[in-house]
């Protein structure tokens, strides 16, 4: 084996254990978010890009920016090609932190108006 094919090898090590450390992490803290990220696969990495896209919508929607949640999930589906497509993993995710007390005005402003939400409560 070259020294290249070495490299490239441990690089894919260190990136299976990064991604099973942070399942791990998960697994032991068990909110509903945690939950959420464990059951899509969704890496460190991706999280932290999820997370600043929910930061950005917190301050367009703080703006009075206009949003929709179709754009919403698009931007989503950048950060999370595996789930592409996939509205559901984006609304129950978006669900799980408003569960969480986390970016509550995102799922408010993105998917309260929807008629299915309209009358859920946390705990619920």
């Amino acid at each position: 084996m070259d020294n290249e094919m070495m490299l490239q090898k441990i690089k894919e090590l260190e990136e299976t254990i990064e991604f099973l450390n942070f399942r791990q992490d998960l697994l032991f803290s068990n909110t509903s978010v945690d939950r959420t990220l464990y059951e899509y696969n969704i890496t460190k990495q991706q999280y932290n890009y999820i997370m600043d896209l929910m930061d950005k919508y917190r301050e367009k929607i703080g703006n009075k920016e206009k949003v929709s949640h179709g754009v919403f999930e698009d931007e989503m589906y950048d950060i999370v090609v595996q789930h592409s497509g996939n509205y559901h993993f984006v609304e129950s995710l978006t669900r799980a932190f408003w569960e969480n007390d986390r970016w509550e005005e995102v799922f408010d402003e993105l998917y309260r108006v929807l008629p299915k939400y309209q009358n859920i409560k946390k705990g619920f």
